[in-house]
């Protein structure tokens, strides 16, 4: 996320301004292929057109099941979740004041620009439905409202994958700890300190989750849940969930 390393085509695939199959095939032209199966493994070339496909895949699951319109679990036997009321957690997620660096970075972005770095959109998309135990549809009804490149279909589906109420992508013991995927993803912290400017300072290993006094040096809030409990939480609520 701290790189300009997106084709930044998503808010007129979302319009309709350009098509996804000329993004397909002017790919394959820049490659020198003839067939997407010659696209050099694990490169950007073939990432970037495995999320074209993503894209695609929402748009014929939404048709496929109109319920998905009506905003109702893909999957049917987690209509039982019982998400929790929060509305002071669902705000401070919302506005970016969650005291996890790589979620408030995100949401933060998104409040000023209108776009958020895919990586991005599935950690907090996570730590909303997991961490936070809140109903995903809250979150879809937030980018919706947010996002220059807002797609019905591909919203619904991304939120429905990080919440493992979708297509079974993410089943619902993976979730991810955003601490250790700012890590891994923003190493520099070049991502967090753009949009975080309070914690600027603090070096490339602390600023990915502050110490208690650089945090009130920094005037930046503790984490409103604990990224373990909530987790061994979440897991036993959907576990409770699947066995009925």
């Amino acid at each position: 996320p701290g790189t300009a390393g997106t084709s930044q085509l998503s808010p007129p695939l979302a319009a309709g301004s350009i098509s996804l199959r000329q993004c397909l095939l002017t790919a394959m032209e820049a490659a020198g292929i003839a067939r997407l199966a010659e696209a050099p493994k694990k490169s950007g070339l073939s990432k970037w057109i495995d999320e074209l496909i993503w894209r695609e895949f929402y748009r014929h699951l939404i048709v496929a099941n109109p319920r998905l319109c009506m905003g109702r679990n893909y999957n049917p036997k987690y209509d039982t979740i019982p998400w929790r009321e929060d509305p002071v957690a669902l705000a401070a997620w919302r506005e970016g004041h969650t005291g996890v660096p790589i979620i408030d970075a995100a949401m933060r972005q998104l409040a000023a620009t209108g776009w958020m770095h895919n990586r991005c959109r599935m950690i907090v998309a996570m730590f909303l439905t997991k961490n936070l135990l809140i109903d995903w549809r809250h979150g879809e009804r937030h980018f919706m409202r947010h996002l220059v490149d807002a797609d019905r279909a591909n919203n619904n589906g991304g939120w429905q994958w990080a919440a493992s109420t979708g297509t079974d992508a993410a089943p619902y013991f993976r979730i991810f700890n955003p601490v250790s995927q700012s890590a891994k993803f923003d190493p520099e912290g070049a991502y967090l300190r753009e949009w975080l400017p309070e914690l600027a300072d603090l070096d490339d290993k602390s600023i990915h989750d502050p110490p208690p006094m650089a945090r009130t040096a920094a005037d930046y809030p503790e984490a409103i849940v604990d990224l373990r409990a909530s987790r061994e939480r979440a897991i036993r609520v959907f576990q409770e969930c699947v066995k009925g």
